[in-house]
């Protein structure tokens, strides 16, 4: 369907987790002179670019994701989230991470989008699940397909009691309460667990991330934001639910869900388990079977949106957002949070009369991009980006620093419980993000600095304070100590207190 010259040099390398597909494509990348890599998470875009500063040098790599951008002066390879990838540089690899999730109902779209529009001159590397291989095969009939088989083995084991976890397991979980009750649990049965949840910023997951892998603690409870990116020393996932909300409603999950997350079980050669606890509910042996062996239904359909989008006058952006896709397994994304804000601020008779030229009009489309982060998707989130616009606008297209200030200020208090603090992480990372559109703030650097610095202290303090709710180290102590075969030395002294060691 999309066959053409520039889709000559497609390559995509498919198969379920543990199969070294984004190393084999970082390897790739790296051997051409130029490259841009794009991933699901600003986590594993940081994570990657990382490791290739290490190889090629720190002037040679730029980062680019919402919240946070490295540019060195002449960038040859760019890691981003796919959101990011930058459309102003020709380079001769582009690698795009996680292409299935172009059937997301979220972020599908996007995903589309830089599957049929981005290319490297030489060699543009897309890598997914085996699901994707049929929608890949009808977009570009010539594109070659490597499949690639899972370096260990994944089966299933009988359902779990909590108080009889081996170690080395993570137990998921599709609430932040659900999360929060297991880590009670097992902080009173087990001496602590490390937490993992979606809400949480990237530099707190890291921190929680590194007291399981240190084997501080032995167990791991989440979300299924572990099921993608997060490649962690699991022998064992249990499921705690077989259902989610989805953002639209309660549902099961599907196979292939259940499959991604417990793929995170077993990493290289070494073979993982994945189970049930008694209340999850039962799965089917043809379901088992088929998360055994990564067999999964073909995906049919992937969302699409026209993304040329016109800014001669506002009609003429709704007119390209309702265009329809000409093939039927595209679905046409409705809904997506940035178009809704769009649709409803123009209606604001204050923007309205300031959507008066294409420039402002882009520019009015370019804050609807702005993230909800606080997830609150209601009238203070609309009133932000109205906000946001309008000081554009009256102020020559600068934010003043004196207006960010009056926001940015109130966040650098890092008091407060788990909840108030994961509020304020969500709050500051939509300052973050609008810090680094680096041509709506005069002094960029030093708020790109300052609102890192704050996520960064508010990260620390969150991670503090969850280590000291779901960590019980005098227990996790005595734990440790039977484990490695060791009877703690304890001495009574003459003041009847109890020293350890």
């Amino acid at each position: 369907m999309f066959a053409s010259n520039k889709n000559s040099n497609l390559f995509a390398i498919l198969g379920p987790t543990n199969t070294g597909k984004t190393y084999l494509a970082f390897e790739r990348l790296l051997a051409y002179q130029s490259g841009i890599f794009g991933f699901p998470l600003r986590l594993l875009a940081r994570e990657n670019y990382d490791k290739a500063i290490k190889i090629v040098g720190v002037e040679k790599v730029a980062l680019m994701t919402g919240e946070e951008k490295i540019l060195p002066s002449n960038p040859k390879y760019f890691f981003c989230t796919v959101e990011s990838m930058p459309t102003n540089f020709d380079v001769e690899c582009v690698a795009i991470d996680e292409v299935q999730l172009s059937s997301d109902y979220e972020r599908g779209h996007i995903f589309t989008d830089r599957i049929i529009n981005f290319r490297g001159s030489i060699e543009t590397i897309l890598l997914g699940s085996l699901t994707i291989k049929n929608i890949l095969k009808k977009l570009f009939p010539n594109i070659k397909i490597q499949t690639r088989n899972r370096f260990s083995k994944l089966s299933f084991s009988k359902k779990h009691n909590i108080s009889k976890l081996k170690p080395r397991s993570a137990v998921i979980a599709f609430s932040v309460n659900k999360v929060y009750e297991i880590a009670e649990t097992l902080r009173f049965l087990k001496g602590g667990t490390a937490v993992v949840l979606g809400s949480l910023s990237p530099r707190t997951r890291n921190a929680q991330v590194e007291i399981y892998e240190n084997e501080s603690v032995d167990y791991l409870v989440a979300t299924d934001a572990i099921g993608m990116g997060l490649n962690l020393n699991i022998d064992h996932v249990i499921f705690s639910s077989l259902k989610k909300h989805d953002g639209r409603y309660n549902r099961n999950l599907n196979p292939a869900e259940i499959g991604q997350i417990a793929g995170r079980a077993g990493r290289f050669q070494h073979d993982g388990t994945f189970g049930l606890t008694k209340e999850a509910g039962d799965l089917d042996p043809l379901t088992i079977q088929s998360i055994e062996e990564h067999r999964f239904n073909e995906i049919r359909k992937i969302y699409w949106r026209n993304s040329k989008v016109d800014f001669s006058s506002i009609s003429s952006v709704l007119n390209s957002l309702t265009q329809n896709p000409t093939t039927d397994f595209f679905i046409k994304k409705r809904h997506a949070i940035d178009e809704s804000s769009f649709r409803k601020l123009c209606l604001d008779s204050d923007i309205s009369k300031c959507l008066n030229t294409p420039s402002n009009i882009r520019l009015f489309w370019n804050v609807c991009h702005i993230p909800d982060f606080q997830n609150i998707i209601n009238d203070n989130y609309l009133l932000l980006l109205k906000n946001v616009f309008l000081t554009l606008v009256r102020n020559d297209f600068f934010l003043p620093e004196n207006w960010i200030q009056q926001f940015v200020v109130k966040l650098e208090d890092y008091s407060g419980g788990i909840d108030e603090l994961t509020k304020k992480i969500a709050n500051i990372r939509t300052w973050t993000y609008i810090s680094n559109q680096s041509n709506w703030i005069m002094n960029k650097q030093f708020w790109q600095e300052k609102t890192r610095t704050i996520e960064n202290n508010l990260s620390d303090k969150l991670h503090e304070k969850l280590t000291n709710r779901f960590i019980d180290l005098s227990a996790s102590y005595f734990v440790n100590m039977q484990k490695a075969g060791l009877t703690p030395d304890t001495k009574v002294t003459k003041e009847k207190s109890i020293n350890l060691d």
